[in-house]
């Protein structure tokens, strides 16, 4: 029995299931209801946000046999072929291996011909920017002036890489990167429809992990669901993905702020036994300070465990620990062992806390 992976069998078939980017899906769906069509559109945006999902969406909206719709009907002849990848007048081009002019004038002889059998003839050029300077001269003309029945979408992760005649001659939209929160209820969502045991906590830590990417979330939940046996539990999370249990940072921060170092060092302890990266507990606790920082200076609610960090660490132990953090992890490499890098770190920044430092000078005189 195959098995589709989630990436795929939750790939979005219509401009209603796309989520995070309204401001595209708004602009496209408003073109074609208006029958305003340009002839080239440039869709830029970090990877696994959408770029060549929406290209499909659109081509489907295109040529649907039902007319030319904001809302295809996905079950017509040419809306399975699309989505199946073997529409004729869909023409996938993927530039990083098709870099040579000698490929692109291939492409562009068959653009006077009328589509075979949808109202468009579709060019989709994924990663454009790959494209060498020769084969740019090429396309510009076309682009410029392309048949009545041609329509161009051109994908890109490096928009600035391109040249400016050909910016110029396309509608360009930017797809933005998904906030933690989309992703997080998105894959609620999946899980739900898939009726996946699902334990508190997992879906942020995997959400966070994808770094604004719907695609590699979905990976990662793949492969999360395949480590749990079918489900997904938060020990077997963060140990798949290297994460550190949030708990050990509080406790850390916690003994900083009332300057206990032996209880800051049983923390660490603790948190040694589960062979931590350091770099992600210093990028864990930077963020913490951060989400205090907020709630102490724009009066911003924070979750229920940072509570206590929030009234008993001043905005200036808080800026300090940052600023000392956020140095300590680009120096973190340069250190003999990752665990002594960190220890210094938590060190230096109780060492030089405004009120310790007061305190001993005073002590002195």
């Amino acid at each position: 029995m195959s098995y589709t992976v989630l990436a795929r069998k939750w790939r979005p078939q219509n401009f209603q299931q796309l989520v995070g980017q309204e401001h595209v899906q708004r602009a496209i769906v408003n073109a074609i209801e208006q029958q305003r069509l340009h002839h080239a559109y440039l869709f830029t945006g970090t990877r696994g946000v959408g770029k060549t999902t929406i290209a499909r969406i659109f081509s489907k909206c295109l040529n649907c046999e039902t007319g030319i719709t904001s809302t295809p009907c996905g079950s017509c002849s040419t809306c399975t072929e699309i989505d199946e990848g073997r529409f004729v007048d869909l023409l996938e081009i993927d530039a990083a291996s098709r870099t040579k002019v000698e490929d692109t004038r291939e492409i562009l002889d068959n653009v006077q011909y009328r589509p075979s059998r949808g109202r468009y003839k579709v060019y989709l050029i994924d990663e454009v920017h790959m494209l060498s300077n020769s084969s740019f001269n090429a396309l510009l003309k076309t682009l410029e002036e392309p048949p009545p029945h041609v329509v161009f979408l051109l994908a890109t992760t490096d928009p600035q890489k391109l040249p400016v005649t050909v910016l110029s001659r396309c509608l360009q939209f930017h797809l933005k990167r998904m906030t933690e929160e989309h992703i997080a209820n998105h894959l609620a969502h999946i899980l739900g429809e898939e009726s996946i045991p699902t334990e508190e906590g997992c879906l942020p830590i995997i959400a966070r992990a994808a770094d604004g990417s719907m695609r590699d979330a979905l990976s990662l939940l793949d492969q999360a669901i395949a480590f749990g046996a079918g489900e997904l539990k938060l020990p077997e999370v963060t140990d798949m993905l290297g994460a550190i249990d949030q708990g050990f940072v509080r406790d850390i921060l916690s003994a900083m702020a009332v300057n206990d170092v032996d209880a800051v060092f049983a923390a660490i302890d603790r948190m040694a036994e589960f062979n931590p990266d350091y770099r992600k507990v210093l990028a864990e606790m930077l963020s913490c300070l951060h989400r205090i920082a907020v709630s102490q200076m724009a009066n911003k609610p924070v979750s229920s465990e940072l509570d206590e960090l929030t009234q008993i660490l001043s905005p200036n132990d808080v800026q300090l620990f940052y600023q000392i953090g956020g140095h300590a992890r680009r120096d973190l490499p340069l250190s003999p062992d990752a665990r002594e890098g960190f220890e210094m770190a938590v060190l230096r920044m109780m060492a030089f806390r405004p009120d310790l430092v007061g305190s001993s000078e005073s002590k002195k005189k």
